[in-house]
C-alpha cells in the first residue's frame, strides 16, 4: 500500500519560514520524480516544486528563491524548505509522487497539509 504523508504545515506570519516533509511509503522512493503542489480556495492546483531522481529541480516563478526543494532517499522523505512567506502562499499543499515505466504511469498523491500566512 503506498502511502505520502505530509506534515509540518501551520499558521505562520508573513516573512516567517516553515518546512514541510512527506515520508513515502510502499513505493521505490529513490525512482520516483517528487513534487510539491498547492491548491488556494477557489483556485486549481498547481505545482510548486519538483525534484528528479537524479536531483532535478523546478520552481514555479512565484516562489523561485524563497522555497527549496529536496530529498533524503535514505528516508524516503521530499522536504519542501519555504521562507519569506507571502499571505498569497496560504494554501493546502500536497505531496505527489510520479514514475514513469514501461508498464505505464504511477502517480500518487499525499492527503494535504494546511499552510496558512497571516499576521
Amino acid at each position: 500500500q503506498v502511502q505520502l504523508v505530509e506534515s509540518g504545515g501551520g499558521l505562520v506570519q508573513p516573512g516567517g519560514s516553515l518546512r514541510l516533509s512527506c515520508a513515502a511509503s510502499g513505493i521505490p522512493f529513490s525512482i520516483y520524480t517528487m513534487n510539491w503542489y498547492r491548491q488556494a480556495p477557489g483556485k486549481q492546483r498547481e505545482l510548486v516544486a519538483a525534484i528528479t531522481s537524479n536531483g532535478g529541480l523546478n520552481y514555479a516563478d512565484s516562489v523561485k528563491g524563497r522555497f527549496t526543494i529536496s530529498r533524503d532517499n535514505a528516508k524516503n522523505t521530499v522536504y519542501l524548505q519555504m521562507n519569506s512567506l507571502k499571505p498569497e502562499d496560504t494554501a493546502d499543499y500536497y505531496c505527489n509522487a510520479q514514475f514513469s515505466g514501461t508498464w505505464g504511469p504511477r502517480i500518487y498523491w499525499g492527503q494535504g497539509t494546511q499552510v496558512t500566512v497571516s499576521s
